[in-house]
């Protein structure tokens, strides 16, 4: 997928042909230059332009392991007290804006929001004047919106009021001129973006991975959540459930095989693959593959050929305080979290040998995204091909109890319902199900929110919109501080943006 419109040789082309305004008969195709005339003369062009704007979802890899990380479903291990920095100081709460993978977060998500802005801007007529009409463009488009909308969605989530536009790609005239706009009027256009998006995409697609009208429409009832509109959130996840397009999968763990990429519970997925494997360690997030699997991993391990399992870096591990939460009984627990002495030694002719996570060490790994044995190629650490299960059928179900238990007029028996169904998937009976209601029910939703999305990435951004961040993680998270990270300090150097409050 290294598809994609190199934005700084654009930037270097405006300038150049600024320049150069006074030679009248100069071409730039003279001196081999490429120009934006020459693109998006063509369906084709436009098409494959389009996956371009997909490319940067798999760089911002690492918003997953922090919704975790943050929360009190994991720690950040790893080598040492000195070893991935940035993910200790989130694990620690000792945030500064100076962090390289909010740094990235932050500049790869506008890489992809620009990249959009590009494709939307010469939507009805390209960069020479002409239009370019061909079967399907609408469709494209509504991908497109999704595209930005998702990593808006991720920016607002993290850092709060954030820069927007949406009208054209930044060039170096905007440098330094956008201020942060308020987070209802990011919430805003991604909304009018998710609605646009659905009102032109099919409800599935030929090709594995590419967003879909509930797709759509399943984001959008999160970002419906995030913002407590919970009738709006309510009535879009509904007409997701009453599509009958998705379903639960009888077994749990299969969804976290390659097998089960893609599969009847996905609504969402960032796609990732080793098809031609990536081997730069300067630009470790900007490959093919999944960089967060190799981060889970068990260091050192090793095993006879049948043992399933590659070793790792031992960072991202879950606490027991997570494995403690799951009742006996619950499926969910063994596929969520593995504990490595119990694996040992209930499988003793694999042989298994591993080095103790040295930092922080909880005796448990990340089971949804242990690396495997061959799901890599090339350079082992860089080409994981785990697709990230963004969001799932279980999710919406679960999304859907509880904006049904807090709409305006509750309807409680069937947000039971909903929360129901993922139960029973996980005990494999009814005599679990929740017969709770109102506050009750609600708080035994958020629980089950914990459990069923345990390590997907949810738990932060959760206890911070329901407003229980303080009381679950306690005097570390500062009210009024730790609800967002800080703003990059490149950004308010170069940028002169304002910072988060606290930091």
């Amino acid at each position: 997928m290294k598809t994609y419109i190199k934005l700084a040789g654009i930037l270097t082309l405006v300038s150049v042909l600024a320049s150069c305004k006074k030679y009248i008969a100069y071409n730039p195709h003279d001196s081999y230059q490429v120009t934006a005339l020459d693109y998006l003369k063509s369906a084709s062009d436009y098409q494959t332009m389009e996956i371009s704007v997909y490319t940067p979802l798999q760089w911002i890899n690492q918003v997953v392991p922090i919704g975790d990380i943050a929360s009190d479903n994991a720690v950040s291990g790893g080598e040492s007290a000195s070893d991935v920095l940035d993910l200790q100081q989130i694990d620690d709460y000792t945030l500064t804006p100076v962090n390289g993978t909010l740094a990235n977060i932050w500049q790869y998500s506008y890489e992809g929001v620009n990249r959009a802005n590009y494709l939307i801007q010469y939507k009805n007529t390209n960069p020479g004047g002409q239009s370019v009409n061909f079967a399907g463009k609408e469709s494209l488009y509504g991908e497109i919106y999704f595209l930005r909308a998702y990593y808006y969605f991720t920016l607002t989530k993290m850092f709060g009021d954030v820069p927007l536009f949406t009208d054209k790609r930044l060039d170096l005239s905007n440098s330094g001129t956008l201020k942060r706009a308020p987070r209802a009027s990011v919430y805003q256009q991604i909304e009018t973006d998710l609605k646009n998006a659905m009102a032109v995409l099919p409800i599935s697609q030929a090709e594995q991975g590419r967003i879909t009208k509930y797709a759509a429409a399943s984001l959008l009832g999160k970002v419906y959540l995030y913002q407590n509109k919970f009738d709006s959130a309510a009535n879009v996840l509904q007409e997701v459930i009453s599509s009958n397009t998705y379903s639960l999968v009888s077994d749990y763990s299969s969804i976290w095989l390659p097998s089960g990429e893609n599969g009847p519970e996905s609504v969402f997925e960032i796609q990732y693959t080793n098809a031609s494997p990536y081997y730069q360690w300067s630009n470790e997030l900007q490959g093919q593959g999944n960089y967060a699997i190799q981060q889970c991993g068990i260091r050192g391990l090793n095993g006879t050929a049948e043992m399933p399992y590659a070793p790792g870096w031992s960072t991202n591990l879950p606490t027991q305080d997570l494995a403690a939460a799951y009742s006996a009984g619950d499926q969910r627990k063994d596929v969520t979290v593995l504990d490595i002495e119990a694996y040992k030694a209930a499988n003793p002719s694999f042989n298994i040998t591993y080095q103790v996570a040295p930092y922080k060490n909880t005796g448990l790994y990340n089971q949804k995204y242990l690396p495997r044995k061959g799901q890599t190629s090339g350079q082992p650490e860089l080409n994981y091909s785990n697709n990230f299960r963004i969001i799932r059928y279980a999710d919406v179900l679960l999304m859907a109890a509880e904006a049904l238990n807090k709409s305006a007029t509750p309807n409680d028996g069937l947000a039971q319902n909903y929360l129901n169904m993922v139960r029973r998937r996980a005990f494999g009976d009814q005599l679990h199900d929740v017969t709770a209601t109102g506050s009750s029910l609600y708080t035994a939703i958020l629980l089950e929110r914990r459990l069923e999305l345990g390590m997907e990435g949810d738990r932060f951004f959760d206890l911070v919109r329901t407003g229980q961040a303080a009381s679950v993680l306690g005097p570390k998270f500062k009210t009024g501080k730790n609800e967002l990270f800080p703003i990059p300090q490149q950004e308010i150097t170069v940028s002169g943006l304002t910072q988060n409050p606290g930091y």
